[in-house]
């Protein structure tokens, strides 16, 4: 029988900050979930799951020392520098 071992993620003060800022200058309520590892035990099968920032119904998942985000899966991307105009856009259009 196999086990998981999940262990949680930091995320750090950086990135933190980062998305603080963004998500203020957006003037959007926002939700920073972080992420973790999960690990198959006695296996070399490992996942991470990347920090999830939620804002407005929409999921925007982010890797520590990444310049990409990914929005709603993996399908769509954009860099963290459009990140403010992404959610500017969104609260917009609602």
């Amino acid at each position: 029988m196999y086990e998981n071992i999940t262990k949680t993620l930091q995320i750090s003060k950086e990135l933190n900050n980062k998305i603080g800022f963004i998500c203020r200058f957006a003037c959007v309520k926002y939700e920073l979930i972080p992420g973790n590892i999960i690990s198959v035990n006695n296996t070399n099968i490992c996942y991470v799951r990347p920090h999830i920032l939620k804002v407005k119904g929409n999921d925007y998942l982010i890797f520590e020392n990444s310049d990409i985000v990914f929005k709603n899966g993996y399908k769509e991307k954009i860099r963290l520098i459009d990140l403010e105009t992404e959610l500017k856009s969104i609260d917009n259009s609602k």
